[in-house]
């Protein structure tokens, strides 16, 4: 396969829908069919073109090779509200459990690496992020007396890569990285008296925006058995949400955190890999996302740079996975990670709209080579229920407590050329 024609067609899965994933935050627990298998772990054992999502410098270990792939996700989220309505100016939520109806999405992964010489490649990874989605029924108003309430967060990365391998087992890897995505807000009108811009605050449809950053990475052999990789994403400068320039801060701004990503891979037992990835994700340098509700939405309106936000904390994931090569045909992997939520108890009422408070993922797979260029990839994974509860900031008489588990199963083709 040629080069160009290889780019032209990630180029073109660049447009394909992307909707939620398997949550860290809102950032997916691993990327590509291979590594969701061990739980998101590999910064420093790349095994396919996807590998820049986690670690640039990985594609100088991969070969020639396309990689392609759908994940079936699904995530169940509901919020519950104990305690009496209180009138006016407190604002009370219906007493009651309320489920999302939106609960079944398809993510696309795509990958592409092609060896200049032995020292040089170039690659492009195509990923997604999400798990920002939500839609609950417009009975009793609604959560927020709007009708149908929630909000919709697609986000779709593009990241053409350089690596170098500057000395035997030794790579670093440069991905300037171009982002897409889109939000939806509906259902939020009762907060039009805190807005800056009640007509850019909800139910204006679908808004996107285009953005840019660089990551970049190291990964390389440390002992005979033992391999290393480290990654830093900067912050992704996006566009402004206009449309929704009275909800988010910094008048619609919604930029993408700063990302770090460690690992280690040790092969001391024979056919076995054992990887540990340590991963932190950067949600309140996004003030959008980490701004506090209270006292913001007192002391700012929203959309102002002080407006409330989610109040998300900035998290860290640890990875641990496994690879087990059975035969020459025949891989298994398994996973389990763990990161502390970022929603805190005193955040509840808009994180009703996103309600990210997932914490451990178990995960497994496997990979089924055909031949000598042809291999199939899958995994599933389960994300216990996890729920934070805390009192409704605005009628401390009532509590609120959100939760949310998930399922998902992908599967995915790799071909070296």
């Amino acid at each position: 396969m040629r080069l160009k024609t290889a780019l032209g067609i990630a180029a073109a899965s660049a447009f394909l829908p992307s909707v939620a994933s398997a949550t860290n935050g809102y950032f997916s627990h691993g990327y590509g069919t291979i590594s969701s298998g061990m739980a998101g772990a590999g910064a420093a054992l790349a095994q396919d073109s996807i590998a820049a999502a986690t670690n640039p410098a990985g594609l100088a270990f991969v070969g020639d090779r396309v990689d392609g792939g759908l994940e079936l996700f699904s995530p169940r989220r509901k919020y519950e509200v104990e305690g009496p309505m209180a009138p006016p100016p407190a604002f009370s939520l219906q007493p009651g459990s309320y489920q999302s109806s939106r609960d079944a999405f398809l993510i696309p992964h795509f990958g592409v690496n092609h060896r200049l010489n032995d020292r040089h490649a170039l690659g492009v990874s195509v990923f997604a992020n999400g798990g920002m989605n939500t839609s609950y029924p417009g009975d009793n108003g609604g959560p927020f007396y709007g009708g149908r309430t929630g909000v919709n967060l697609e986000q779709l990365y593009i990241a053409p890569t350089w690596s170098w391998k500057f000395a035997d087992n030794q790579a670093i890897g440069i991905s300037p990285m171009i982002a897409y995505q889109r939000f939806e807000a509906k259902g939020l009108g009762a907060f039009a008296g805190y807005s800056s811009d009640p007509s850019a605050l909800t139910n204006n449809g679908t808004d996107d925006a285009w953005g840019y950053g660089i990551q970049i990475g190291w990964q390389g052999e440390i002992t005979d058995t033992l391999r290393g990789g480290l990654n830093f994403r900067t912050i992704l400068e996006m566009e402004e949400f206009d449309e929704y320039q009275g909800l988010f801060a910094e008048q619609g701004d919604f930029d993408i955190p700063q990302m770090f990503n460690a690992g280690i891979a040790w092969s001391g037992i024979d056919r076995h890999w054992i990887l540990l990835d340590v991963q932190h994700i950067r949600y309140s340098d996004i003030n959008s996302v980490g701004n506090p509700m209270l006292p913001n939405l007192m002391t700012a309106q929203l959309g102002d740079d002080d407006g409330a936000g989610f109040g998300w904390d900035d998290m860290t994931i640890v990875k641990l996975g496994w690879q087990w090569q059975q035969t020459d045909r025949q891989t298994w992997r398994a996973g389990i990670s763990y990161g502390e939520q970022p929603v805190q108890e005193e955040e509840v009422l808009f994180n009703i709209l996103a309600p990210g408070v997932q914490e451990w993922h178990f995960t497994g797979g496997f990979t089924r080579q055909f031949g000598d260029s042809l291999e199939f990839s899958g995994s599933v994974f389960y994300s216990p229920r996890n729920s934070v509860k805390g009192d409704n900031p605005l009628n401390p008489q009532q509590t609120i407590e959100l939760s949310m588990y998930q399922v998902g199963v992908s599967a995915s083709i790799g071909w070296r050329y």
